[in-house]
């Protein structure tokens, strides 16, 4: 690579992470516009204390383009990429009104159905993601794999043209939502005896299909469904690329999930450093504002400097995924998801302690949001399998698992 070549490459990387384009203050201004009447207070909270989905957020963000930003034009995308994506989703999120589907339907199974779909599966599916009018949940979860995606045991076998697939799932978000769940299943090397990975499209309305909403102890409004499919019969076309090669398929989706889910955290942090600075900036107790003390500026400002460093290597793994460059966004992506969740969850725990007494209320919604941060934690991937990732990966330690 010659040295201009290489300049060229550093420049455009600098410009795409560091100094935003015009177009792309644009489109933050626009989403945060939407979310600002959409808030979290007045919108968000009490749908989420009555289990309801954000259906007019959603439907609204779907008209005006915000929810296929990353889809390609042909298929009334907005012809952009995960850069972008993550960019609408900080953006609501930093107002309280993240959208946990965006993570899902746009990100993941858009993506994979983009680069991997037949023609007549984009034409199917492409469109109706990108305007927000039909919604895809995304299976790969069971319960006795837990993080080993190797492990998982939903097996898909031939049965003349169809496919008939066998399993369960955990932890499925949005079931009640989706017009179809991507699901991840194994096929069996009918040479070698051995299960491969492969991908298929199950309507949340086939026959043998159901599905358990489960009881969870945090306020969101999105629900966690376990899924039993009993011999689900499938046609041909129900799968995605090819039956051998879905595990290369699955991560083309499973980096920008990670990116996604570090721009809800990013944007959560946001809200929660808004809302402190706020109450700390009117909030008197001796003769000046509480703000005035380091004792309330000094960890707000600290948080303030790790969410920054996290969207920055946020921005950085949805460049380098937008350039093709796997390894690299997969680094970036796991890293960005780690700090984003660690610096999320500190800024809400010192929101909520800048506000005292009142940040355990009901009023300030403070504590609900802090248990749905901590979901970031966990999922889409636990930050232990993260450090494991950076150890071996980026580091070159043994594989320890």
């Amino acid at each position: 690579m010659s040295e201009g070549t290489s300049s060229s490459i550093e420049s455009s990387f600098i410009e795409s992470s560091f100094i935003e384009s015009e177009e792309r203050r644009e489109l933050r201004a626009s989403v945060a516009k939407l979310a600002q009447r959409y808030n979290y207070v007045d919108y968000v909270l009490p749908r989420a204390r009555r289990g309801e989905p954000l259906t007019e957020l959603w439907n609204e963000a779907g008209k005006l383009g915000f929810l296929g930003v990353n889809l390609p034009e042909e298929y009334g995308g907005g012809g952009a990429g995960i850069y972008e994506l993550a960019l609408v989703q900080e953006e609501l999120a930093a107002h309280g009104a993240g959208l946990l589907l965006v993570v899902v339907s746009p990100a993941i199974c858009g993506t994979i159905i983009g680069k991997y779909g037949t023609a007549a599966q984009k034409e199917q599916w492409l469109p109706g993601l990108a305007d927000g009018s039909k919604i895809m949940a995304f299976g790969i979860t069971e319960a006795d794999a837990g993080s080993n995606s190797h492990q998982i045991t939903t097996t898909a076998r031939r049965d003349g043209d169809d496919w008939i697939l066998r399993g369960n799932k955990i932890y499925i978000s949005g079931v009640d939502q989706a017009d179809a769940v991507l699901i991840v299943a194994r096929t069996e090397d009918a040479k070698t005896g051995k299960l491969r990975p492969a991908l298929f499209i199950v309507p949340t309305d086939a026959e043998n299909f159901q599905r358990t909403q489960m009881d969870m102890d945090i306020i969101e409004p999105d629900h966690q469904f376990m899924l039993f499919l009993d011999d689900v019969r499938l046609p041909a076309d129900a799968l995605v690329g090819e039956p051998d090669a879905a595990l290369m398929q699955l991560f083309a989706g499973l980096n920008p999930e990670r990116i996604l889910g570090a721009a809800m955290a990013v944007g959560m942090g946001r809200y929660a450093i808004d809302a402190a600075v706020k109450y700390a900036n009117e909030r008197s107790v001796w003769k000046t504002a509480i703000g005035a003390h380091q004792g309330i500026s000094h960890p707000l400002a600290q948080v303030k400097i790790e969410l920054e460093l996290a969207k920055l290597m946020m921005r950085k793994a949805a460049v380098l995924y937008d350039s093709g460059d796997d390894f690299g966004a997969a680094e970036a992506a796991n890293m960005a998801k780690y700090a984003a969740a660690e610096a999320s969850i500190k800024a809400l725990d010192q929101a909520i302690q800048t506000h005292g007494g009142a940040g355990l209320t009901e009023e300030y919604g403070l504590a609900a949001m802090l248990g749905a941060a901590r979901i970031a934690r966990v999922a889409p991937v636990s930050r232990e399998m993260i450090l494991n990732f950076v150890s071996q990966h980026s580091l070159g330690l043994p594989k320890s698992y």
